[in-house]
């Protein structure tokens, strides 16, 4: 049976992760808090950001910024900025 939890970032019910995906508070707040389908939106996200900023994960600097854009998004429901990029219509 799926684990479910109330999606902070979705405000509903709904299946949650099989198993914590990053690592520390951060990952263990995003385990108990966030669901599959908004992680799989972030991960959308997340390569946008990395592709449209060239960020290269090696470096620590790229790391924390993607980070700072994770928690906004999943968390306080701040949108990342990416340049040329329009959301489809709901």
């Amino acid at each position: 049976m799926a684990r479910t939890v109330f999606c902070r970032k979705l405000q509903k019910e709904a299946d949650g992760l099989d198993f914590q995906l990053y690592p520390g508070e951060l990952g263990k707040r995003i385990f108990d808090n966030i669901s599959k389908e908004a992680w799989g939106e972030w991960q959308k996200k997340q390569t946008m950001l990395i592709n449209e900023h060239k960020l290269n994960m090696m470096e620590p600097n790229a790391r924390a910024f993607l980070e700072e854009k994770m928690s906004a998004y999943l968390f306080d429901d701040v949108e990342p900025t990416i340049e040329g990029y329009v959301p489809p219509e709901k």
